[in-house]
Parts: structure tokens; sequence; C-alpha cells
């Protein structure tokens, strides 16, 4: 069952000049990992972590650097996340997230889904708790 729905768009060159002004938000923004990659794929991660905490319906207890995106082999994005942030999501009852990330045009955009399980369900199958 769908639980939220998240979309962010980001005007690449802006968020560069602002990087540039202010280079600490990329360490408060970003994952070690995350930090080492080019303007346009930051922007689109910055994109994908405000479209999950829209789909989370809020920031509560959701810290940036908990919020890594990554690539599966197949290039799939993906959330890794830690810390609070996975609690957050995991005390939510969701089960699955599904990100789409794309830039074009000077713009990056990213779209998230969150789903959980139906209570009815979660309680008839307790083990269906805390998977994400």
């Amino acid at each position: 069952m769908i639980v939220g729905i998240g979309v962010d768009l980001v005007d690449i060159a802006r968020f560069e000049r602002t990087i540039e002004r202010t280079p600490r938000l990329v360490e408060r923004l970003f994952s070690g990992s995350e930090r080492a990659l080019k303007p346009h794929s930051l922007a689109a991660r910055y994109a994908a972590k405000e479209a999950l905490i829209k789909a989370l319906g809020g920031s509560d207890g959701v810290h940036w650097t908990e919020i890594e995106v990554a690539s599966e082999a197949s290039g799939r994005p993906v959330f890794l996340l830690t810390g609070s942030t996975a609690a957050v999501v995991a005390a939510r009852g969701i089960t699955a997230m599904h990100l789409s990330l794309s830039h074009d045009a000077g713009l990056a955009t990213a779209y998230v889904i969150a789903e959980a399980v139906p209570d009815s369900i979660r309680e008839a199958v307790p083990e269906a708790e805390g998977r994400a």
C-alpha cells in the first residue's frame, strides 16, 4: 500500500552556486561517498532526499547524512538509510521505497514512493515489520 509520495526539482546551476558560496553545505547534506560526485549528481541526490522527506510526511528524526543515494549494479538508484533515519522509516512501517532520478535541461528531479504493509496484514504477520 502506498503511504507517501514525494517529488522535488532542483535548478542545477543555482545549486552549484549555493555550494560554491557555502562549501560546508556539502558536508551537512551528503554522506562521505556522495561528496566526491559532480554537482549535477549532487543536485539529483539533494532532490532525492527532499522527495524522501516529503514522502515521509516530514523531517522529524531524519538526518541528511543518514540518507545516502547509491546505485545498484543495474544503475537503479536506491536509498541506503542509517541511524535515526532508518529507525524513523521502520517505525512508520515502511517496507519499500522506490526512487527515480533524472537530470536534463539544467534541472535535476527525483520522485519517491513509500510503501507499507497494511496494518491488518502487519498484525497478522509480525515478522513483516522492520523491513525497508
